[in-house]
């Protein structure tokens, strides 16, 4: 299939599928009843299994790898990835911080081989249990980091995977005038245009490695406050080209309020807005076209 670049594209992709079985219930509605067009599993999830079989009674719902190497705990033998992983209350597990994570990945202190043979056996989880993986990202955005891309790239190309998530955004995600009235997008914000700067060299390694990517990733900036008029903002400045939307689905039941995670309510309010009967003409009045991450492997450029 060829893509016409000139036009707006839109993936929606509703990560961490697997976490719990609310989560689960809710991504598969937002995509039946909703916008969501892919979604991507957490191998290491406690739901993993109800994923499994949800995604088979879905097939339109485009599956990839969420590949998580800060927090829980690794699919591969944990012995191998003293870099990535150390003893916890007698379980290996990942750093619970993202910054002690940055730290190591941006120092030299982590092993491109444990991170390959992790991202291995996460994706080759998937695939054993008959989902056609379609692209990949990662928890927390990590693969942001040069350190961590390339095997990661390297991994999915292994497996036969094309497509890849592009965790940076376009310069002006939204406008000053939504960031005015929005001081708690602040911080992020900020956190998110100095990470940019490592933007160049992630579209130089996905296409040396040959897996596609869209322009970029739009609603990072807003995760756990999106709602319908941050919805509307970030669908009226989407530019030209193949975007992906993220977003964070699910019930706020008793299993996710015993899960470390901070998207609780929020989940439930995400919920909401990618399946309110407007959103499809929020987007459609924009004149951008839903596709899946399925059609963006799939493409030709």
């Amino acid at each position: 299939m060829l893509l016409d670049w000139r036009v707006r594209r839109l993936i929606i992709n509703a990560d961490d599928f697997g976490f719990t079985a609310g989560v689960n219930r809710a991504i598969v509605e937002a995509h039946e009843r909703g916008i969501v067009t892919s979604s991507t599993l957490m191998a290491n999830g406690r739901a993993f299994n109800d994923a499994v079989v949800l995604s088979k009674a879905a097939p339109r719902l485009s599956v990839g790898c969420h590949v998580v190497l800060i927090d829980g705990e690794p699919v591969a033998d944990a012995s191998h990835l003293r870099s990535l992983a150390s003893p916890q209350s007698g379980v290996a597990r990942f750093s619970d911080s993202l910054k002690s994570f940055a730290a190591r990945a941006l120092t030299g202190r982590l092993s491109a081989e444990e991170i390959e043979a992790e991202t291995t056996a996460q994706i080759r989880k998937l695939q054993a249990a008959g989902i056609c993986v379609s692209h990949v990202d990662t928890h927390k955005h990590v693969h942001l980091f040069p350190a961590v891309l390339q095997p990661v790239l390297r991994a999915a190309r292994a497996c036969g995977i094309r497509a890849i998530r592009n965790p940076f955004g376009p310069r002006k995600p939204l406008k000053s005038s939504q960031l005015l009235r929005r001081p708690n997008l602040w911080t992020r914000y900020a956190e998110v245009r100095i990470l940019r700067k490592l933007s160049g060299r992630f579209h130089e390694t996905a296409e040396r490695e040959g897996l596609r990517t869209p322009d970029g990733t739009l609603g990072i900036e807003v995760t756990g406050t999106l709602d319908e008029t941050l919805f509307r903002a970030i669908a009226e400045i989407i530019p030209e080209g193949t975007w992906e939307f993220v977003c964070h689905p699910g019930y706020n039941d008793d299993e996710l309020r015993s899960a470390k995670t901070r998207l609780r309510e929020s989940r439930e309010t995400e919920l909401r807005v990618l399946t309110m009967p407007e959103a499809r003409d929020i987007l459609s009045a924009q004149g951008i076209d839903l596709i899946s991450y399925r059609e963006l492997s799939r493409s030709e450029t």
